[in-house]
């Protein structure tokens, strides 16, 4: 594991997001786009079976028990084609959501395979772009009894472009 241009160990959700820009962000690149289309067609085993799916699994640290977490990431990982600044809930939301509220609520209440489905759509919806490393941090502790239920806290602050409680807005982002 490297270090950041600070010195840092990089987070998961930083080191998913450097396996994408590797893997599947060129999309100039043969290999980028057949991993991309394999993974977005794949069955559960035919994805964990990928060599570069299971390269990520070791890089982050996650095994067998956590297959379903690493599949739900590398399938929303697939879909994604740029990264920027904004988490995937604000791209859904804000003043002119491209997601409807019943639908938002509909995603933040879905749980397996019915989350992934719901996720992959709303990527799409998103114009397939969003901040993948914070995206990836979210995923990858969705379904953790109190980190999942604060991604999911920050998701429906951040659609519904708002600071969340105890923090403050400044300069059009949120300080904590």
């Amino acid at each position: 594991m490297s270090e950041t241009e600070s010195g840092k160990q990089p987070t998961r959700g930083e080191r998913a997001a450097a396996w994408w820009r590797e893997r599947l962000a060129n999309r100039d690149s043969g290999a980028a786009r057949g991993l991309s289309a394999r993974l977005r067609r794949a069955h559960a085993l035919a994805a964990l079976a990928e060599p570069q799916v299971q390269a990520l699994a070791r890089d982050l640290g996650l095994g067998e028990g956590q297959a379903d977490t690493l599949l739900r990431l590398v399938w929303a990982l697939a879909e994604l084609r740029e990264s920027d600044g904004h988490s995937l809930a604000r791209r859904l939301g804000g003043p002119e959501p491209v997601m409807s509220h019943l639908r938002f609520q509909r995603l933040m209440r879905a749980e397996g395979e019915e989350f992934s489905t719901a996720l992959r759509r709303a990527i799409v919806m998103a114009d397939r772009r969003c901040d993948v490393a914070r995206l990836a941090a979210d995923l990858l502790v969705w379904d953790h009894p109190q980190w999942g239920e604060a991604a999911r806290r920050r998701w429906i602050f951040d659609y519904f472009a708002a600071p969340a409680p105890g923090t403050q807005e400044t300069s059009g982002e949120i300080a904590q």
